[in-house]
């Protein structure tokens, strides 16, 4: 799981900085078009043509590649993609998130093992849901039944192809 992420978010890394190179490239071949890109930006978001202009020319004197990177790309330092970062996160929530199904089969009794696997695993995934939610400022019932329902197509997934590739378990 880490390592995918970090794979994921590297090559959200490179699409970053792939931009960034051809804003970079763009600011030198055609200043007065990237002006002109960053007046229509400022005047898209409500500014008056002069005003939309005197903004985009000061910031641009200042410096160009930040205004467009912002602005343009809607890239800044809190948003870059870090994947070491979120391969640690990935890493931590699995072995957190394998804890619950596992203690709950560990202390199941054989005959209840798999409805305890499943209610433990769901039970786990709505408040991960909720918890996401509430972190994220976002509406914690829809968070919920959407990471809900993802962990139960996954769960019925899983079963399903267990079932035909025949393996024993649950």
């Amino acid at each position: 799981m880490a390592a995918g992420e970090y794979v994921s978010v590297s090559s959200q890394r490179d699409a970053e900085r792939a931009d960034l190179n051809k804003e970079r490239r763009e600011l030198t071949e055609d200043p007065e078009g990237e002006l002109l890109e960053l007046t229509l930006i400022y005047e898209g978001r409500g500014l008056d043509r002069p005003l939309a202009e005197q903004v985009a020319q000061a910031l641009s004197k200042h410096d160009a590649l930040s205004a467009h990177v912002r602005d343009e790309l809607g890239q800044g330092e809190q948003s870059a993609a870090k994947p070491v970062q979120a391969a640690i996160v990935s890493a931590l929530a699995f072995a957190i998130g394998a804890a619950v199904p596992l203690f709950a089969v560990l202390i199941a009794p054989t005959s209840t093992r798999t409805v305890m696997l499943v209610s433990a695993t769901l039970l786990a995934l709505g408040v991960l849901g909720v918890v996401g939610a509430r972190l994220g400022g976002a509406r914690q019932s829809r968070a919920a039944m959407r990471v809900l329902a993802g962990g139960t197509a996954a769960l019925l997934i899983t079963a399903a192809v267990g079932k035909l590739v025949n393996t024993s378990g649950l």
